[in-house]
């Protein structure tokens, strides 16, 4: 723990800012190794600790985090959407998309954020180029996939939504069109309607946690409804090369992996917590470092 000179000349304390990811599960995370070496790069008096916590214990510790004043926290899987309800306000992004990826806590008022959308499209377009005019089919209806679907159309791309609970979906673009004032469509996550709408596809972006470890085995689309002028992105990074992205390069497409989501929308929570600019090359290396430990 750092300290300070005080007025009389002893030591006063400056006590260390706790930040946290809370999520169920987390075993897997790389955000501990990648904030805490941000941290430590600019010589913050900072420390970023993953915590499992089941949805039934969420209300309890958001109680805790105000109780004992921790400085912010990551909200992950599967706790985006139902942590809304448990904060005291949400910035402009957050209460669109109807989820919070981050929260600060500003002299006991905690607050929500989601950069989750604007992370996910700076990692697209820094491998892939603009996403305006592009036709995007978007698995997925969760946390992640609202705040990166807002952000497609945002962004002035043409959207589909497919997702196996319909109806999720159906809302989805009901939300978007409600607070837009933009167009989406949605389609059952089939096969039959799949085929139809890759067909024309630029984009595929897997927005769920099908494939992510320790179920590497699973996708939700495989080669032959894939075709070789699209660009594959899947959000799971642990593995870097998800069995969707394997499907996906027999086929002959383009693939982008979700490390640069995960340091994209973590460069953009540090901002939210610190007002400091994030050190992105320091977070993806010390992100990859992570992923080949937990990998051996």
């Amino acid at each position: 723990m750092g300290t300070r000179a005080g007025k009389d000349g002893g030591q006063k304390l400056n006590p260390v800012k706790i930040f946290l990811l809370v999520g169920d599960p987390v075993k897997q995370s790389l955000s501990p190794a990648m904030f805490n070496a941000a941290f430590e790069s600019l010589r913050l008096n900072s420390v970023y600790v993953a915590v499992e916590v089941p949805t039934k214990f969420l209300d309890d510790t958001v109680a805790g985090v105000r109780a004992i004043g921790i400085s912010g926290l990551n909200v992950t899987t599967p706790h985006k959407i139902r942590i809304v309800d448990l904060l005291d306000e949400l910035d402009d992004s957050a209460n669109l998309v109807g989820a919070v990826n981050t929260v600060k806590n500003q002299r006991g008022k905690l607050i929500g954020f989601n950069t989750d959308g604007d992370g996910a499209i700076r990692a697209l377009e820094e491998n892939a180029g603009t996403v305006k005019g592009s036709k995007v089919v978007l698995l997925g209806a969760g946390g992640a996939a609202r705040a990166i679907a807002f952000s497609l159309v945002r962004a002035g791309a043409e959207l589909t939504i497919a997702n196996r609970t319909f109806p999720r979906a159906k809302a989805l673009v009901s939300d978007i069109e409600r607070k837009l004032g933009s167009s989406a469509n949605s389609v059952p996550l089939r096969r039959d309607r799949l085929r139809k709408v890759l067909k024309n596809a630029d984009l595929l972006i897997n927005a769920t946690s099908v494939g992510m470890y320790p179920n590497v085995g699973q996708t939700l689309v495989t080669s032959d409804l894939i075709h070789h002028d699209m660009v594959v992105y899947d959000i799971v990074y642990k593995p870097l090369e998800t069995r969707l992205l394997k499907e996906a390069k027999s086929a002959g497409a383009e693939v982008v992996n979700g490390l640069g989501m995960l340091v994209h929308q973590g460069a953009l929570s540090f901002k939210v917590w610190t007002g400091k600019q994030a050190p992105i090359k320091v977070m993806e290396s010390a992100a990859r470092r992570e992923l080949g430990r937990k990998d051996k």
